[in-house]
């Protein structure tokens, strides 16, 4: 059974930064994507970027971009989302998801067949 397992939210202040990691088990192949993507009270979920593993190819929303860095640990099956000068508006829960499209054909939300529990962030000013 594939499962993700998002971790490391919290509580952080204004400015600061947090790592977030998602890692997956149960894949049939070496390779597979995962994508990022947060839900802030009453609002649509939000895609922030879709990564291929092992080579690591990152595709980032362009309002996301900057702010947000992707890293992988492909032996771990885990992929990291460092995010810097958090704001209030990063407050929301982040997800993780296996789309059934590589990342380099954009996949869209309802392409996302498996996902994480999620982890909530809140930023605090």
């Amino acid at each position: 059974q594939l499962t993700l397992v998002e971790s490391g939210g919290g509580l952080v202040q204004s400015g600061g930064s947090l790592r977030l990691s998602c890692t997956v088990s149960g894949f049939s192949r070496d390779y597979f994507g995962i994508g990022w993507f947060r839900q802030a009270p009453g609002k649509e979920r939000e895609e922030i970027s879709c990564t291929s593993s092992p080579d690591g190819t990152t595709y980032y929303q362009d309002s996301m971009k900057g702010r947000f860095t992707i890293s992988t640990d492909h032996a771990k099956r885990t992929v990291y989302l460092q995010m810097d000068s958090l704001q209030d508006e990063d407050t929301a829960v982040y997800y993780c998801a296996t789309p059934s499209v590589p990342c380099n054909r954009n996949p869209q939300v309802y392409e996302y067949m498996y996902w994480g529990q999620g982890t909530q962030v809140t930023v605090s000013s």
